[in-house]
């Protein structure tokens, strides 16, 4: 796993804008060399703002959107089309406005789809997915994702694993149905720490001082099942990209610029 690099930008705004030109500079990188991309999506309000970033800027058209196959990390378990869900919020910020191609967005059942009000089954047929998108050279029960977009809870959580929550001790599911979580809605669905673990990048985003606590813990080395951010590491880089409330108790060791 990769060691984490910190960047700091001075605003939620700046944060969103250059992450979304570093998002479209990846996939465009990873395009040239593979011919196609796979991004894992996250919600929340920093993932979504990226995603209206990427909209925004002309050079969103130098990805082969039909060439990127789209994931998430977590879902709400809501009725198709809820707009609590990441899949409707991320369809509003970009993904009905480039051209992706409908078999290569890979949402998460909602509760109103074939498996019905069964987040168990959803989850298990998510997992299905994943597994037959991986490829022999992947090595595992899900393809190697380019990109792993996460963001960053108050308590630590990350995806839809809580601290102390049965699925931050799962080892060998990929994807899991989360009961009672702390925050509304209760009932999701979500990558395990391990699946996340399977992404090339992994990129946590998130912002504002009430995070600057979960982040320093994660950066100075917490365990896991305490601060679940502190788990999502990807193979090859892992990156915190903060603004700078959120990063206002980083160790000195990392010494983040402000961007």
């Amino acid at each position: 796993m990769s060691r984490p690099q910190v960047v700091v930008y001075s605003n939620p705004s700046l944060l969103a804008a250059a992450t979304a030109a570093r998002l479209i500079t990846r996939l465009v990188d990873v395009q040239a060399a593979t011919g196609s991309a796979s991004l894992v999506l996250t919600g929340g309000g920093t993932g979504i703002s990226v995603l209206e970033q990427v909209r925004a800027t002309p050079a969103r058209d130098a990805v082969d959107w039909s060439k990127v196959d789209l994931y998430w990390g977590d879902e709400r378990f809501l009725p198709s089309g809820h707009p609590d869900r990441n899949e409707t919020q991320a369809r509003a910020a970009l993904l009905d406005h480039v051209p992706v191609s409908p078999e290569r967005v890979h949402a998460m059942a909602p509760s109103d789809g074939e498996f019905g009000n069964d987040p168990e089954a959803a989850a298990a047929a998510y997992a299905d997915l994943l597994a037959n998108a991986a490829e022999p050279e992947d090595h595992g029960p899900v393809p190697t994702f380019d990109i792993c977009l996460l963001g960053v809870g108050e308590e630590g959580h990350t995806l839809s694993v809580f601290p102390g929550s049965p699925a931050v001790y799962e080892k060998e599911r990929t994807v899991v149905a989360v009961r009672n979580c702390p925050k509304p809605p209760p009932t999701r669905i979500s990558l395990t720490l391990e699946a996340a673990r399977r992404s090339t990048e992994v990129w946590l985003m998130t912002t504002g001082e009430s995070k600057a606590p979960a982040v320093a813990m994660a950066l100075s080395g917490a365990g896991e099942v305490q601060l679940p951010a502190a788990g999502a590491r990807g193979t090859h880089r892992t990156l915190w990209l903060l603004d700078k409330p959120a990063a206002a108790k980083v160790p000195n060791v990392f010494t983040p610029p402000l961007s």
